[in-house]
């Protein structure tokens, strides 16, 4: 299983993907919060191997993750 970690902070975040006990997929790297690095996002996350998951920290606005989940949803 794939674990994407997401820091949101204002106009971008960091993301790092790890599969248990600590194995690195995807270092950390930061995602502005535009439609064209969220879509690559997206497409990067359907391309992993197996199972993943995304956790992110609660805030206030997420409207920019919105359009992550639906791109990797449908």
């Amino acid at each position: 299983m794939n674990c994407v970690g997401i820091d949101v902070s204002k106009g971008k975040s960091t993301i790092a993907v790890m599969r248990p006990f600590g194995e690195v997929v995807v270092s950390p790297f930061e995602v502005c919060h535009t439609v064209n690095e969220l879509s690559e996002l997206a497409r990067q996350l359907k391309s992993l191997d197996g199972e993943t998951r995304v956790v992110m920290e609660s805030t206030g606005n997420c409207s920019p993750w919105r359009l992550l989940c639906r791109s990797i949803l449908w």
